[in-house]
C-alpha cells in the first residue's frame, strides 16, 4: 500500500509494488522510479535505516539491502558519518516528462505595449508598507476578505480619484477586482443578466477585452477611431453599452473630442445606454494635465474602470471599478459567485500607499522617466522617411502607422523578432484587419532604465534598414 515518509524532514510519496523479489525489490523500485522521476533531486539525504524501516513497516534489513543495491547502481551515495543520499545522475537518466517545462523565453528588447518597468516597482515603499499595515491589522487581514474591497482602499480610491481624475466616487460605488481582465469579465456578464444583447467596441481597440465582451454573450459591433477618437455618432439605439478609453485611445492614442463626449453623455442619457470607461494609463500625459475621466461629468450612465497595473505591476491583481449605484450590488454578486473572497494584503497596501501620497510620488517619477523615454522614442522614428507617429504624448506606447508602399507589418514584425525585438502589430486590433491601415505598436514602458537605450538602439536599427534613405 503507499506510504509516505516524514520524520526525516523529507515528505515523500512511495508505493513499494509487489515484486517476485518480495519487499526489498518493491522498494528498491519505488526509490529508484523516486530518482529518476526527480522527485527525489540530488544531494537529497535520505533517512537513516532504522527510521525508514519503521516509518514503512518494513524490517532494518530490507531498507539497508534495499540502499546497499541502490549505491551499486549508483543512483545512493554513502559516506561514513554523513548517511546516504541521492546522487546525480546523467540527464538522460531523468525521465523527460517529469522535467519542469520551460518557461517561454523572453525577449531580448522588450517593447510590447501596456508593461510598466518592473524594476522600478516600489519594493522599499512597498516593504515598509507591509509592516505598517501588519502591525496595525494583525492576523485578520488573512481571513475571508470582502467580495466587494476592503474598505480602506475603497476610500482611499474615492478620494484619490476625485483629486486626481475628476471622478465621482464615494466607497460604498467603488469594488475592487482581481485585475481589469476580471472586471471586464464581471461587467459583461451582468450586463447580459439583466438583458443587453448588443455592445459596442472601438475600432482599431483592444482585442482581448473585446472576446471578453463576446464571451459573455454579447455581440459586438464595431466602433470606428478616427483623429478624434470613437465615432459616438455612429451608436445606435438598440446599443445597450459602448466601451472606450476616452482619454487615451487604445491603440491610436488620441483622446476624444470634447464634442463627442457630449454627444456620448446625450446618447446614453437618451439612450439608456451605459458606457465602459476604461482609463488604463490615464496617469500619464506627459505635454499637459491629464485629461479628466468622462465619468466625471455623467457619473449615472458611466463605470469608471482604473487598474494598478500599469502604475505598479500587473501581479499585483488589483484594478477598481466606480459603478452607478443599481449596478453595484449585481456585480458585487456577480464576483462572489466566481471568486468568493477578495484578496486583502496587497488592498490594505495599496491603501497605506494612496493614503500617504506615496503612490502619488510613485507616479510622478514614472511619468517623469515615461515622458523621457517617448521623447527620444518619437525623435528616432521621426528621423525617417516613411514611418508615421500617432497620438498625444502620453501613456506607456507610441503607435507607428506604416506606408503604403514599403515594408508591411508582418515582415517588419518578423524582423524585429530576429534581432530580439519584441512589438505588437496594429492588424490584430481591428475587428477586421482586410484593407486596414498596418502599423506597429511599440511600448516603451518594460524596458529597465539601464536596459532603455539598448532597445531603442535595436529597434532604430532595424527600421533605419528598412525605411533608411
Amino acid at each position: 500500500m503507499p506510504k509516505n515518509w516524514s520524520g526525516h524532514g523529507v515528505d515523500l510519496h512511495l508505493e513499494p509494488a509487489a515484486a517476485a523479489g518480495g519487499r526489498r525489490v518493491g522498494l528498491e523500485g519505488a526509490l529508484r522510479e523516486a530518482i529518476r522521476a526527480g522527485r527525489l533531486a540530488a544531494g537529497t539525504s535520505l533517512p537513516g535505516t532504522r527510521a525508514l524501516a519503521a516509518e514503512l513497516g518494513l524490517a532494518r534489513g530490507t531498507v539497508t539491502a534495499a540502499y546497499d543495491q541502490l549505491v551499486e547502481e549508483g543512483y545512493l551515495t554513502a559516506r561514513p558519518g554523513s548517511g546516504t543520499s541521492v546522487a546525480a545522475l546523467p540527464a538522460s537518466d531523468t525521465v523527460a516528462a517529469a522535467r519542469p517545462a520551460a518557461a517561454p523565453a523572453e525577449p531580448v528588447h522588450d517593447l510590447r505595449p501596456g508593461r510598466p518597468d518592473l524594476d522600478a516597482f516600489p519594493v522599499r515603499t512597498w516593504l515598509a508598507a507591509t509592516r505598517r499595515v501588519l502591525g496595525r491589522v494583525g492576523p485578520q487581514a488573512f481571513g475571508p476578505g470582502d467580495p466587494q474591497g476592503r474598505i480602506e482602499l475603497r476610500t482611499a480610491l474615492a478620494e484619490h480619484l476625485a483629486r486626481t481624475r475628476g471622478v465621482v466616487a464615494t466607497p460604498d460605488r467603488v469594488v475592487v477586482t482581481a485585475g481589469f481582465h476580471q472586471a471586464m469579465a464581471l461587467l459583461g456578464g451582468v450586463l447580459a443578466a439583466g438583458g443587453t444583447t448588443r455592445v459596442a467596441a472601438e475600432d482599431p481597440g483592444h482585442d482581448v477585452y473585446r472576446a471578453l465582451l463576446g464571451r459573455a454573450g454579447l455581440a459586438v459591433d464595431p466602433l470606428p477611431v478616427d483623429r478624434e477618437g470613437a465615432r459616438v455618432e455612429e451608436l445606435g439605439p438598440d446599443v445597450g453599452a459602448v466601451s472606450l478609453t476616452p482619454s487615451h485611445q487604445y491603440p491610436t492614442g488620441v483622446p476624444l473630442h470634447p464634442r463627442r463626449r457630449r454627444a456620448l453623455r446625450a446618447w446614453a442619457h437618451t439612450t439608456g445606454g451605459l458606457v465602459l470607461e476604461d482609463d488604463y494609463d490615464g496617469e500619464f500625459r506627459y505635454d499637459r494635465q491629464p485629461v479628466g475621466a468622462l465619468q466625471g461629468t455623467a457619473p449615472d450612465r458611466v463605470v469608471y474602470c482604473g487598474t494598478a497595473s500599469k502604475t505598479l505591476a500587473p501581479a499585483l491583481r488589483l484594478a477598481w471599478l466606480v459603478l452607478p449605484p443599481e449596478l453595484v450590488d449585481p456585480v458585487v454578486r456577480a464576483r462572489e459567485r466566481t471568486d468568493l473572497y477578495g484578496e486583502s494584503l496587497g488592498q490594505l497596501i495599496l491603501a497605506d500607499l494612496i493614503a500617504g501620497h506615496a503612490y502619488e510620488r510613485h507616479v510622478r517619477a514614472a511619468r517623469l522617466r515615461y515622458r523621457r523615454r517617448r521623447g527620444q522614442l518619437v525623435e528616432r522614428i521621426g528621423a525617417l522617411p516613411g514611418p508615421t507617429v500617432h497620438g498625444v504624448a502620453a501613456g506607456l506606447h507610441t503607435l507607428v502607422t506604416l506606408p503604403d508602399h514599403g515594408p508591411g507589418e508582418a515582415p517588419l514584425l518578423a524582423r524585429c523578432a530576429e534581432r530580439g525585438v519584441a512589438l505588437r502589430g496594429l492588424s490584430e486590433l481591428h475587428h477586421d484587419p482586410t484593407g486596414r491601415p498596418e502599423g506597429l505598436l511599440i511600448g516603451f514602458g518594460a524596458p529597465a532604465e539601464r536596459a532603455w537605450p539598448a532597445a531603442l538602439d535595436a529597434l532604430s536599427a532595424v527600421l533605419a534598414e528598412q525605411f533608411g534613405r
